[in-house]
């Protein structure tokens, strides 16, 4: 399957299983783990990480993502499995 096979170019969201599942939230969400787990980031965008995760987690669940890759940081794993 390619992206334009799950999203077209031209649709910017998509239901999935019941979920709004919007074109960027893997990518958003990596980010947000990078700067998540960057020992020199600050409190702030740490926190800004971790509420955008907790936002995307309902979506990223939606496409499995937590059921195919695993999160290798082990303290954010941890956190995310806590959330779940």
């Amino acid at each position: 399957m390619r992206a334009s096979d799950f999203l077209p170019d031209h649709v910017n969201q998509g239901d999935i299983n019941g979920t709004t599942v919007r074109k960027g939230t893997v990518g958003a969400f990596l980010v947000n783990a990078r700067v998540w787990s960057d020992p020199h980031a600050s409190a702030d965008a740490k926190a800004q990480a971790q509420a955008d995760i907790v936002e995307a987690l309902p979506a990223l669940r939606a496409i499995g993502l937590f059921d195919v890759l695993e999160v290798r940081d082990a303290g954010l794993r941890a956190w995310i499995q806590n959330r779940i």
